[in-house]
């Protein structure tokens, strides 16, 4: 099956249209699809409905994947599996021209390089014994029936491991920390520290990379810099400076060295055990295992090159252009480079110390509000969105505004996607759980021609749980937590992009209950979808509006009058 039904775009169109700095990115051609009409002057919009289509993806047969304590349920796999690259691009709704990774482009920049096989087999040698003597001692735990009691313990190993065996693996913890399909709560919880929890590299190190990257000398471009880092992740680490030429403060971000070999390696060795694991993916996830890996090495890859995010953040900053309660960081692109980001410095307070907010004058209910419009601004308006906004990447600002910074990790949303979310929230309020199901597999959740019979009752139970209490005390951690439950019984696999989503609502809802632990983030974040989804300019979405709210005759008669002029469209809608 072909992945676009209508791609109407050469390669010679491609490059007199689209910025040639931009080229090698795909963000601006996929944001093109669901954000403003600036954004698709750039590039063209890629017609693919294959998620939604009955055409098969390669030839399959019905078989059935049980999951480990919980029920069977029938599901498709594949006899010749399709690409997983292929796959992503389905579920995803549109089609990437450019891709910072491809299984192929990994393995020739392995092999290809000098001493690659010795490499490769002192690598595999290092990665199989650890993991196999912590896998060793979880078979001896259960074996002696202590496995539940030891769990903090084997869980901060685990932590511990992963930071011994380098930067792809901390990446991948940090990952799995928000991946209750593939891994159990209370180790997700453990594996959460090392969003900030990570050793930088020594000084002189970092320093030399700066150097080399941007070709002069330190005292030369800059008055001052910390001596400490200010911050210290998977990748690379945060210095504060003074620029020599305008006395202004900025945030240096430079790579850790060598790190780009190690990645590629890893990369390699990772989608070589995927292939292994097919099998068990397919009854654990529903998914092949290589599909995974591929999620992980494209986001990798992304946020292993400064450049992309540096066309992040002017991504963010036309977004929030006119919105006077959001700071984005400018970027200083002549002194960047793939491993060198020099942002504006933002001087703000941690967005977790509810007593400086306070003193600082700042009015703590507004800033949530402006918090919580924000977040939903990038989700349901701009379909690009802030895929780590953990607390030392939020800050108030002394004027109430809310400022982000790191933009290594961000995601895309399709229309076609965030259709099918309000989908799915649409048939949860009118209580169609068979329906919501079928939206999962529609978002990439389950394998398409996957028996959700099984799965109906339980969405029907956490739903009902949740919002049984009303408005007023519903919160996403509550259902996120039923939800893992339900993905952990279940061949149910999150997609990445909404491994993030969950991510991104549920830190910016903590951040809510730090400020104010009474915060109802529901009642705030109401009347913002309700006017979103009456204002926008599409159709599909007003129509959603309707089904969700209106069940009386009467009132739905009138909304959809004053939503629907057109007599056409309105008694087609209320027939």
């Amino acid at each position: 099956m072909e992945l676009c039904t209508a791609c109407i775009w050469t390669s010679a169109q491609w490059s007199q249209t689209v910025n040639p700095n931009r080229r090698a990115s795909y963000h601006g051609f996929v944001r093109s699809i669901s954000t403003s009409p600036q954004r698709r002057r750039r590039s063209t919009l890629c017609v693919m409905n294959a998620a939604t289509t009955s055409a098969p993806v390669s030839s399959q047969s019905v078989t059935h994947l049980p999951r480990s304590n919980g029920p069977g349920l029938k599901s498709i796999s594949s006899n010749k599996p399709s690409s997983a690259m292929e796959q992503l691009d389905i579920e995803r709704g549109v089609c990437i021209p450019f891709r910072k990774y491809t299984p192929e482009m990994v393995r020739k920049k392995v092999l290809d390089s000098r001493g690659s096989i010795l490499s490769l087999a002192s690598r595999g040698v290092e990665i199989i014994w650890k993991l196999g003597f912590y896998w060793s001692s979880l078979m001896y735990d259960f074996l002696v029936g202590r496995d539940e009691e030891i769990v903090p313990y084997r869980a901060r190993q685990l932590r511990n491991l992963l930071c011994d065996l380098g930067p792809s693996f901390i990446k991948a913890g940090q990952v799995l920390a928000n991946r209750p399909d593939i891994i159990r709560e209370d180790y997700m919880n453990e594996l959460c520290i090392l969003q900030d929890d990570v050793p930088p590299v020594p000084n002189q190190v970092a320093f030399s990379i700066i150097e080399e990257e941007l070709g002069q000398p330190l005292e030369r471009l800059f008055s001052k810099i910390s001596s400490e880092t200010i911050a210290a992740a998977s990748l690379g680490q945060v210095y504060r400076a003074t620029l020599r030429e305008t006395g202004e403060d900025v945030a240096i971000k430079v790579q850790r060295p060598g790190i780009e070999p190690i990645i590629y390696r890893d990369l390699f060795l990772f989608r070589t055990l995927a292939s292994f694991l097919n099998g068990i993916s397919l009854q654990k996830l529903g998914c092949n295992a290589e599909l995974i890996v591929d999620e992980f090495g494209e986001k990798l890859l992304e946020e292993l090159d400064y450049t992309l995010e540096a066309t992040n953040i002017e991504d963010f900053l036309e977004n929030f252009k006119d919105d006077p309660t959001v700071k984005i960081p400018q970027v200083y692109k002549q002194l960047s480079g793939s491993r060198v980001l020099v942002m504006e410095w933002i001087d703000g307070i941690r967005c977790t110390d509810p007593q400086a907010i306070k003193e600082a004058g700042i009015d703590v209910e507004g800033f949530l509000t402006v918090g919580v419009s924000a977040a939903l601004r990038q989700l349901l308006e701009f379909g690009l969105f802030h895929g780590d906004p953990h607390p030392g990447n939020i800050f108030a600002m002394r004027d109430g505004r809310i400022a982000y910074v790191d933009f290594g990790n961000v995601a895309v949303l399709s229309q076609q996607n965030k259709q099918i979310l309000i989908d799915a929230v649409v048939h949860a309020v009118n209580e169609d759980y068979a329906e919501m199901a079928n939206d999962f597999t529609r978002l990439g959740f389950l394998a398409r021609g996957t028996d959700v019979a099984p799965i109906i009752p339980a969405l029907e139970a956490i739903w009902q749980n949740s919002a049984g209490k009303g408005l007023a005390d519903f919160n996403f951690r509550s259902v996120t937590g039923k939800f893992n439950q339900l993905v952990y019984n279940y061949p149910i696999r999150i997609p990445e992009r909404f491994s993030l989503v969950i991510r991104s609502l549920l830190t910016q809802e903590g951040i809510c209950f730090t400020l104010k632990p009474d915060f109802k983030f529901l009642e705030v974040a109401y009347p913002y979808v309700a006017k979103r989804l009456l204002t926008d300019p599409n159709p599909a979405l007003r129509e959603r509006l309707i089904q969700v709210t209106c069940v009386d005759p009467i009132i739905r008669y009138v909304c959809v009058c004053v939503l629907f002029p057109n007599p056409c469209t309105s008694l087609h809608l209320l027939t």
